[in-house]
């Protein structure tokens, strides 16, 4: 594991999962209210967010989400005093991405493929093939099947969390709710490389068989001008010979 990845994880860890349960603990131990422990402790994936823009020294737009879901359930949470609104703002981002992926289906180019060419870069080789590749029917239908499932996964996993923030204890949803996130990008992760990996293998077996079957032609066909070519000569000396037998025909007077 390299160095980069390695303070990814550490990143994660202390600001998105850790870090805010157990500034949660901490602060209702020291008599914090519900709400107040809730909005103190999300200041921790704001942190992280922002150290990340600066790191990259660009905006992200999920980062932003995240960031925007912060702010509204902490307003809300403090204005009603209602520890349920700071828990559901989770669910914001996450149901905004899930439309936004559902809504890139009308457009030329689906979000997974955008996201996944700005990951190889399309610069790379890999980006390269990507861009060749996408004027194939076959290579675009997988696109629109990835992003759809991602859309429709995140969009269940928004509704989800709102079900557990208003079923459970607010200790209970928080945690879940930060963990959650991870579980499901995980299992969506999984899961596209294991559908990309057999649509490639599906495409090169087409590929192969369409290969083959053009060579069966081209060599039927061969053969077939090859008969032909033989024949030709064979009709002509049958033509001769039978003249030959008939001998010269009578002399006109």
């Amino acid at each position: 594991m390299n160095s980069t990845r390695l303070r990814r994880l550490v990143m994660i860890a202390v600001f998105d999962i850790a870090g805010p349960l157990v500034a949660y603990n901490l602060l209702r131990s020291a008599g914090f209210s519900t709400v107040s422990a809730l909005v103190l402790s999300g200041v921790l994936p704001a942190v992280g967010v922002i150290i990340g823009i600066i790191q990259h020294r660009r905006v992200d737009a999920v980062g932003v989400l995240v960031l925007a879901g912060i702010a509204v359930g902490a307003i809300l949470g403090l204005v009603s005093h209602n520890a349920k609104l700071v828990l559901d703002e989770g669910s914001v981002p996450t149901a905004v991405f899930g439309l936004i992926c559902l809504g890139s289906l009308a457009t030329p180019k689906p979000l997974i493929y955008r996201l996944a060419m700005e990951f190889v870069g399309p610069d790379s080789q890999q980006g390269r093939e990507f861009t060749d590749l996408w004027q194939y029917q076959e290579f675009r239908h997988v696109f629109r099947i990835m992003t759809t499932v991602w859309g429709a996964a995140y969009l269940v996993e928004a509704a989800a969390r709102v079900v557990i923030v208003q079923n459970t204890s607010a200790g209970t949803a928080l945690a879940i709710s930060k963990v959650m996130p991870y579980a499901v990008a995980g299992v969506l992760v999984l899961w596209t490389i294991g559908y990309g990996r057999y649509q490639k293998r599906r495409g090169e077996r087409l590929a192969a068989e369409a290969t083959a079957a053009a060579a069966a032609a081209s060599a039927a066909a061969a053969s077939a001008a090859s008969a032909d070519a033989r024949d030709v000569p064979s009709g002509n000396q049958s033509a001769t010979g039978s003249s030959a037998a008939e001998g010269p025909g009578p002399e006109r007077p």
